[in-house]
């Protein structure tokens, strides 16, 4: 029985049955038919005469399926979740009957259908409750332990938090986080902490609660050095720039996101699209110093033509109007010089617009681009912002008349 459960598709176990045995292949990468053609097989009429074994063996396939299409076939996957629910209800396996509607609970929170989604989370809790009681037992002899249930309360505290997340009821979502944490905390594992206090920083920038999203960042880099674990390190980090980024502090900002690279750079074949993310923000970060310092120019100019101003008044009348004169060519210069600073997109951003305009939801877009949720709506939230916009159908109008749609 796992104890650390896995999203990406996991190494089948060894199929006992001799059919399976024969007609099996590797499915981890492109072989998903090839399992699904076994399967396919399992009539009610078998399945209600098959061995123990080859139930067990069913029902790994099923669970494989159902993790091996979660991200490049919606419909098949759901399908054979709710196949193992059906499996895992019929023989009390609670493990595969909890993994499999903790599964569905993510398709229908992607396809936003919260409610749905609450439905099957709840589900899981219950299952998971029924498993932390047996694992209690002392005559338990289903093999359940604490640290089997523990970790999957943890796992569905996290994923109901998150879901209370997009909901906007961020005191909820905190609650659900809290008891995650205490279980990381329990075991020792920081890495998870490092992932949950990142998230929960994320939600704070958000909101723009810059205190309460500082905090979290910072102990999303201390379980995260805690665990040693390189890419967590490059995330927390990552986070502390953006935060920094958006309150304008570019030092401090370029700072956090040279560290973050540091780490990205030990791993460049993995993790090549979160190092072009912090890549992107060092970018933003470069060119709000270059117009921070235009800004300042800028300023000074005007000073100085204001102080010239000033003491040509105390000289005489004619200088101060001919001087008057001059600066307020030079004031109109810098003004039209502004004006001519058209709007412009980061690589990203032109990325994301056009999909925004195709109506394409946030998680959508998070899975099309291989990217955090959060990270899509901060975006969506610059892109509001750049193009003056209250809303998304401002934002798609706007857009479409400058000429980038």
């Amino acid at each position: 029985m796992n104890v650390r459960p896995i999203l990406t598709i996991a190494v089948i176990l060894p199929l006992a049955s001799a059919i399976l045995r024969a007609e099996y292949t590797d499915h981890r990468r492109k072989n998903l038919d090839s399992l699904e053609n076994v399967v396919v097989k399992y009539t009610p009429d078998r399945i209600e005469n098959a061995t123990e074994e080859e139930l067990s063996d069913l029902i790994n396939a099923y669970d494989n399926l159902m993790n091996g299409y979660l991200q490049i076939n919606r419909e098949r996957s759901i399908l054979f979740a709710r196949k193992q629910i059906a499996l895992a209800s019929k023989k009390g396996w609670l493990v595969k009957k909890s993994d499999a509607e903790k599964t569905l609970g993510k398709h229908f929170w992607a396809m936003e259908q919260y409610d749905s989604a609450m439905f099957y989370y709840m589900n899981a809790l219950n299952d998971v409750d029924k498993i932390a009681k047996i694992a209690a037992d002392p005559d338990n002899s289903n093999g359940y332990s604490q640290v089997t249930a523990d970790d999957s309360y943890s796992s569905l505290y996290g994923a109901i938090g998150n879901l209370y997340n997009m909901m906007d009821s961020i005191p909820k979502a905190m609650e659900y986080y809290r008891m995650a944490g205490e279980i990381f905390d329990k075991y020792g594992w920081n890495e998870s902490n490092s992932i949950l206090y990142h998230n929960i920083g994320e939600t704070y920038l958000d909101l723009k609660d810059y205190p309460q999203a500082r905090e979290n960042y910072e102990k999303s880099l201390h379980y995260a050095l805690a665990s040693g674990d390189t890419l967590q390190i490059s995330s927390a980090y990552t986070g502390l720039g953006a935060l920094y980024l958006e309150l304008g502090r570019t030092r401090k900002a370029l700072k956090y996101l040279k560290e973050a690279d540091n780490y990205y750079s030990l791993h460049e074949d993995q993790e090549f699209r979160a190092r072009i993310e912090t890549l992107d923000l060092m970018g933003q970060v470069l060119s709000l110093q270059k117009k921070q310092l235009r800004t300042i120019t800028l300023t000074a100019i005007l000073l100085a033509l204001l102080t010239v101003i000033l003491a040509a008044v105390l000289r005489k009348a004619w200088i101060f109007r001919r001087q008057r004169d001059a600066a307020d060519e030079a004031i109109d210069e810098a003004i039209e010089e502004g004006k001519s600073d058209e709007t412009t997109l980061t690589e990203r951003e032109t990325e994301i617009l056009p999909l925004i305009a195709s109506g394409m939801t946030s998680p959508q877009i998070a899975d099309k681009l291989f990217l955090s949720l959060s990270t899509i709506k901060w975006h969506r939230k610059r892109l509001l912002e750049k193009f003056d916009s209250a809303n998304t159908a401002e934002l798609i109008s706007k857009a479409k008349e400058k000429g980038f749609i």
